[in-house]
């Protein structure tokens, strides 16, 4: 009885030594092309944008194009800096004494693509000199590993993205006049 019993065991063993794991090693791989692939648009949309001076239709759906060959649904959010110069601080510069500071407002993924929508195919979110541009994406579905590591862990929560990725910089020529 105790033979079979062992025969059993190590048949169960032997079964996730040479499948599962495997499996897992493969399904990491994947996520790990799948994140390589998604920082590189992100970081290409970004300088693209950045050294433009402008977000347009055409970089946006290539940016959405690649991530979504990867096969994973993401979640892009965009965040536009705008530098609002204080007219006070330039006026005060040569002094000693700074009158104002230049100070920031942002404006939102939302608010750029209906921006970019009012002027059809063409339309474009205008940026200038100083403004800081910065994308962020993330998964929002699970992806097999996290399913196969759920399994034997339980330590991924239900909202943990596996493939995120963020680029922002400081945009370097006017698209705004």
């Amino acid at each position: 009885m105790s033979d079979s019993l062992i025969t059993i065991v190590a048949i169960f063993l032997a079964a996730i030594l040479m499948f599962i794991f495997p499996l897992m090693s493969v399904a990491e791989r994947g996520d790990d092309i799948s994140q390589l692939s998604v920082q590189t648009a992100t970081t290409e949309f970004v300088d693209n944008s950045r050294t433009i001076g402008k977000i347009n239709w055409t970089n946006y759906n290539n940016l959405v194009t690649t991530i979504s060959a990867t096969g994973n649904s993401y979640d892009i959010d965009l965040e536009v800096k705008i530098l609002d110069e204080n007219v006070g601080k330039k006026s005060a510069w040569t002094s000693g004494t700074v009158i104002g500071e230049n100070v920031y407002y942002s404006v939102y993924t939302s608010q750029i693509l209906d921006e970019m929508s009012k002027n059809g195919d063409a339309g474009t979110y205008d940026m200038k000199e100083g403004d800081i541009i910065s994308a962020s994406v993330k998964n929002t579905n699970t992806t097999l590993a996290q399913n196969i590591r759920s399994i034997f862990y339980s330590v991924s929560g239900s909202g943990a993205s596996q493939i995120v990725a963020q680029h922002s910089g400081v945009v370097t020529s006017n698209a705004k006049n």
